[in-house]
């Protein structure tokens, strides 16, 4: 009975394996045979591993066949395409076409964060390369396998030598992504701190739904004893290679990196000149014996003008003749009477203090113009008179570049030539939502709620529906945005992980899908922003702390615009005309939308510190009269005697303010009217702060300066 029993169930297990047999697909090769207890492994070279896709997960990914066969010479054109992803692999292969156009399409994710260093994509190429179609698979390859209606591939002990793991982790381990700036391998290798734990992060099995391998991938650095297994060791590329050469800032540890400072030029021994036991270089010995020259010439002139003045004043004293009974004659000097008169005139005391130079050059200029007092004020007059002319040109500056920034320093000629041959960056638009704090514990709660996202989706409609005119023509977001693959624009904003879409929001999970998508943003499709693109959710979110993207109290919403060289200032009129547009909606309508909300909202456009200027320049019109009129009353008052009611208007200075002002006001209208002419533009704060500083406190200064007390 037991022999009947047993003779039974091997018919059974005979039958099974002809129909699971019949069920796998037919094999390519006559000498093809799968992996199973009824073949067992095969492990030599020229033999494959796994062969040809069998099935794929219920997520979609893939599986391949665990077949030991022997590998297919592929033809002409498919060994071309493979040569293009795989040049190290020539003849023979162990992959369809449909296992490399997978193979392509994985490897493809990563290529953007690793191109930046050929070498470093060349080694992680040739590791997937090997893995996928290397024709000697069976001896780096060890297969597990499950059958779920087809026999398929449920993990792979990968036999990698350590050499290759740790040469491949040095090429890529300072490569840096540009659009982040930060680590490829943050996104390609979650921040992997060595070999072994790349390997570890690329070779674990994906859970359904999420991105990464559909099977798990062991990398082995020892080998079983006879098991028949072999190590890969291709050939591995320096970061440092000089033909597959990267840059400093991707491989610092390169040789010709290791000394960024040029080589100095030979030193050459400089001029000096040795004074005792001091050595003195040769410029500053010729300055030192300039600056004495001059020096000495200035007191020579000067000694000799005072000498020059002692002697003619003392030629002009004349003697008084005095007879007297005796006959003699007595010369009486006036010379004290004269010093008296010179104590009694406060001008001629304050004269005596002023230097030499100054005193000559006040004399002479002084007695010019009282000699010819006509002359001077109508010339005067007419000169600025003309000189208001060029106000007709006159116009405000309000682009902060050029308020701030010197038109011929270094800083704007490199801005120039790098806009006039890049392009200037982007014009931003921006809008920050965020909650409020907690007046109890000062802490804002997180803003990743439905209902927040649903508010954020209905800011961006309104925002899409702006239409700005611009010369008879409507102007749209969709218009001036910056559109990297020409389709979408590159709009930063948490609503990307749906695609902008807010059909998408309830289809892909709501919140939960953009907390699954802070982490994964690199290595999932469904976090692909609309135009194609991670998004690192560091730039859409804001008040966390480290990674902690989930407890984010504010959205930061970034709208790049195309921006153009403005030569003339028409050339962003498109961009500008939306801004304003924007900037209304936001005080019309977004605003009280945020707020009914219990939000903040903070915005700015490129445009803004423009119109500021602008505004302030057109505000501040008042605050210059104010100014003007407060100056008026304080120079009346302060450079007369001492206020009494009733000699008020006999001590003031009106009419002295009343010419300063005027005077002062004259030479800035003069001033600005000549720049303008030439085609300098200027703010008003000529007109507010200047006059303060060079019209009242030289006003001060030459009124008071009649009042000191002459020196004994």
């Amino acid at each position: 009975m037991a022999f009947s029993y047993r003779k039974s169930a091997l018919s059974f297990a005979l039958l099974f394996v002809s129909v699971f047999a019949s069920l796998l697909p037919p094999p390519e090769n006559g000498d093809q045979q799968f992996l199973s207890i009824f073949s067992g492994e095969r492990h030599s070279e020229e033999y494959c591993a796994m062969y040809d896709i069998c099935g794929a997960r219920t997520d979609g990914k893939v599986l391949n066949c665990p077949y030991a066969s022997p590998s297919v010479k592929p033809d002409e054109l498919f060994s071309a395409r493979i040569q293009s992803l795989c040049p190290t692999i020539s003849g023979n292969v162990c992959c369809t076409e449909a296992q490399f156009e997978t193979l392509r399409a994985q490897v493809q994710q990563a290529i953007p964060f690793l191109v930046g260093c050929p070498a470093c994509l060349r080694n992680f190429l040739n590791l997937f390369c090997e893995l996928s179609c290397s024709p000697n698979q069976s001896p780096i390859h060890q297969c597990d396998f499950h059958f779920q209606g087809n026999l398929t591939v449920d993990g792979i002990d990968f036999f990698v030598t350590d050499t290759f793991g740790e040469g491949l982790y040095n090429s890529c381990k300072d490569v840096k992504f540009g659009t982040m700036n930060t680590r490829a391998l943050e996104f390609v290798g979650a921040g992997a701190q060595n070999f072994k734990e790349w390997f570890a992060f690329i070779g674990q099995q994906a859970d359904f739904g999420l991105p990464g391998s559909p099977y798990a991938i062991n990398f082995q650095s020892r080998i079983p004893e006879s098991s028949g297994m072999e190590l890969m060791n291709v050939s591995i590329y320096s970061c440092g290679d000089t033909s597959l050469g990267c840059s400093c800032g991707d491989c610092p540890a390169s040789p010709v990196c290791s000394d960024l400072e040029p080589p100095s030029p030979p030193k050459k021994d400089p001029c000096s000149i040795r004074i005792g036991s001091l050595k003195v270089k040769c410029i500053d010995f010729s300055l030192g014996i300039l600056y004495i020259i001059l020096v000495s010439a200035l007191f020579g002139w000067a000694l000799f003008n005072r000498t020059r003045e002692r002697r003619i004043s003392s030629s002009s004293m004349k003697p008084l003749l005095s007879y007297t009974d005796g006959g003699e004659m007595n010369n009486v000097h006036v010379q004290k009477d004269e010093m008296k008169v010179h104590e009694m005139d406060p001008q001629m005391a304050s004269e005596v203090q002023l230097s030499v130079l100054q005193g000559y050059m006040s004399r002479k200029y002084g007695t010019w113009v009282a000699r010819n007092p006509t002359l001077v004020l109508c010339s005067s007059l007419a000169v600025v008179l003309i000189l208001c002319f060029g106000l007709i040109r006159f116009e405000v500056e309000t682009r902060p570049e050029k308020l701030w920034v010197g038109h011929g320093s270094k800083a704007a000629e490199e801005k120039h030539f790098f806009d006039s041959h890049l392009a200037p960056f982007y014009r931003i638009e921006q809008l920050i939502i965020a909650t409020t704090p907690d007046p109890e514990h000062g802490k804002s709660n997180s803003i990743i709620t439905e209902d927040n996202m649903q508010l954020l989706f209905d800011i961006q409609e309104k925002v899409d529906g702006i239409r700005a005119n611009y010369s008879g023509t409507l102007v749209s977001l969709t218009d001036i945005c910056l559109k990297p693959l020409d389709e979408d624009c590159a709009t930063q904003s948490v609503l990307q992980y749906f695609k902008m879409d807010p059909d998408n929001f309830d289809d892909y999970g709501g919140v939960e899908h953009a907390v699954y998508c802070f982490q994964h943003y690199t290595s999932s499709d469904t976090c692909m922003s609309a135009f194609k693109a991670p998004l690192d959710p560091s730039t859409v979110l804001g008040g966390f702390s480290g990674n902690n993207y989930s407890e984010a109290s504010a959205f930061v919403v970034t709208y790049p615009v195309n921006n153009a060289v403005d030569e003339t200032g028409n050339e962003n009129g498109m961009a500008v005309a939306w801004e304003k547009a924007f900037i209304q909606l936001v005080k019309d309508e977004l605003l009280p939308m945020v707020q009914s909300s219990n939000l903040t909202l903070s915005f700015s456009s490129e445009s803004s510190i423009e119109e500021e200027l602008k505004r302030e320049s057109t505000a501040d019109v008042v605050t210059i009269l104010i100014s003007y009129l407060v100056m008026f009353a304080y120079i009346s008052v302060t450079l007369g005697d001492a206020p009494h009611l009733s000699t008020f208007y006999i001590s003031s200075k009106v009419l002295l303010a009343l010419s300063g002002i005027v005077i002062v006001l004259l030479s800035v209208f003069g001033a600005v009217g000549f720049f303008s002419a030439i085609g300098v533009k200027s703010t008003l704060i000529i007109i507010e702060v200047i006059p303060f500083l060079f019209g009242e406190n030289p006003t001060h200064l030459e009124v008071d300066q009649n009042n000191f007390p002459p020196k004994a």
